[in-house]
């Protein structure tokens, strides 16, 4: 096998592009996904049916399909609903959003659960309501506990975004396949896309138990 060909402007050329396009998808997929993924917990913590039940149905269907159906689902089918296409990436945008807060949804309820009833019954006692208490008194303890979980799944959210390749978005191991079917190194692409994956999951993953043994302190 022979590497001198990933030269800096081969990644420039090739990989940067999807790089950016891998990075930009996990940002607003997290972002996106905790947003939705709050308000369903929220939902399913209600005590109402009419909230729960919807919800819980939306998660546990989402939790039961392979992330790579739901994204061939929004990029052939929602073109057919709308009348009109809309994108490898916008589809690879919506798919990780709608899909992630059901992961996210479990992980914020898990947090919300993890604070003590003692302080939402003093919440009310002083004259909360419902919304206060969760806005000023769990959801900021909630969050803080469960934020190396939450920055965990955004690595495996990140690493998922290779799945976009599929419906041709061009992603990060796009670029890759594109430098190893243009320049005659396949094998060497798809080793070269696999290292990269490593260096920024690992680093990422160090910083995840860096900021978990902080909080650990903390507590």
């Amino acid at each position: 096998m022979e590497f001198s060909f990933f030269t800096f402007d081969v990644f420039r050329d090739y990989v940067l592009k999807g790089l950016y396009f891998s990075l930009t998808l996990t940002a607003v997929s997290t972002l996106g996904g905790v947003v939705f993924g709050t308000l369903l917990a929220l939902m399913r913590l209600s005590g109402k049916k009419v909230l729960a039940v919807p919800a819980t149905i939306y998660v546990n269907g989402m939790r039961s399909i392979p992330l790579l159906m739901v994204l061939l689902w929004f990029f052939l089918l929602v073109p057919l609903l709308i009348g009109r296409p809309i994108g490898a990436e916008l589809s690879a945008v919506i798919t990780f959003v709608a899909f992630e807060a059901a992961y996210f949804s479990e992980i914020v309820r898990a947090g919300i659960q993890s604070i003590a009833r003692g302080q939402v019954f003093a919440g009310f006692a002083l004259g909360m309501t419902y919304g206060q208490n969760m806005k000023l008194i769990v959801l900021p303890q909630a969050f803080r506990n469960m934020l190396p979980v939450l920055l965990t799944q955004t690595i495996i959210l990140f690493q998922d975004t290779s799945l976009v390749y599929i419906i041709t978005a061009h992603d990060m191991l796009h670029g890759f396949v594109t430098v190893g079917a243009n320049l005659s190194h396949p094998r060497e692409a798809y080793i070269l896309a696999a290292v990269l994956y490593f260096i920024i999951c690992f680093a990422l993953s160090w910083l995840v138990k860096r900021l978990q043994a902080k909080i650990a302190i903390i507590r």
